[in-house]
């Protein structure tokens, strides 16, 4: 049965669809040793042979779903140019898994890893549109103009964001802790939405995916999902 080239490299494991459309484009993909620069292409699994820089892939037998509570200071990428550690050097594995989406360096939190396409776009296409929620402590006081302005939407240099949603924790010593929720995943948003209303995000956390909660895992902790997880995001 044919199917298209990137659906095939995500269900090898190589990574997540959209990337593998890039891993094309820059011509490191050869099928039946010809060199394939168009994403489009359909191939038969069963016949035909796919190489990603010089390596044969296969379809990973093996599935593998895991939720980690990621500490700051690490990249969420399978590798970093620059040579810093990546959550891949605290997950231990022998199938090749990459990230659903990301958190900052500087962020902690709820990151979900897999090796299967399928249920990377499910949870990453934007017609989800699944709210994250995260806990910042900002310096000074939230206020109601404040909690207007992100439900209506912030503008953070060039894009208006989506209607999102905070809420204040506690306030203390010109310090305040809240929730947050965003269903979009633009880079650094919440630190630049805060930033946009003069509150300088001091810490960030990721705290659930959706209806995928970090609950009591400990910083640099991972597991398995449940079957309950994997049957809600499934459903998406």
């Amino acid at each position: 049965m044919e199917e298209r080239l990137q659906k095939y490299m995500a269900s090898c494991g190589v990574a997540s669809r959209r990337k593998c459309e890039e891993i094309i484009a820059e011509g490191k993909v050869k099928v039946n040793g010809v060199l394939v620069n168009e994403p489009g292409i359909k191939i038969d699994p069963s016949k035909d042979i796919v190489e990603v820089d010089g390596e044969i892939i296969k379809k990973e037998e093996n599935k593998v779903y895991i939720m980690l509570n990621k500490p700051e200071g690490y990249i969420s990428s399978v590798k970093d140019e620059k040579g810093r550690t990546t959550i891949l050097d605290i997950v231990k594995t022998t199938e090749r898994i990459y990230p659903i989406g990301r958190l900052d360096y500087d962020s902690s939190g709820l990151i979900l890893l897999t090796n299967d396409g399928e249920i990377y776009n499910k949870i990453i296409h934007p017609r989800v549109e699944l709210i994250k929620k995260y806990i910042a402590v900002v310096k000074g006081e939230i206020l109601e103009r404040d909690i207007q302005k992100f439900e209506i939407g912030i503008d953070i240099g060039g894009y208006i964001t989506a209607p999102a949603t905070i809420n204040v924790l506690s306030y203390d010593r010109n310090v305040s802790t809240v929730e947050i929720g965003i269903h979009e995943g633009k880079n650094r948003q919440i630190r630049k939405m805060c930033a946009a209303l003069n509150h300088e995000v001091l810490s960030l956390k990721r705290i659930a995916v959706g209806e995928i909660k970090l609950g009591y895992l400990k910083r640099g902790e991972y597991r398995k999902l449940s079957k309950e997880e994997l049957e809600y995001i499934n459903n998406l």
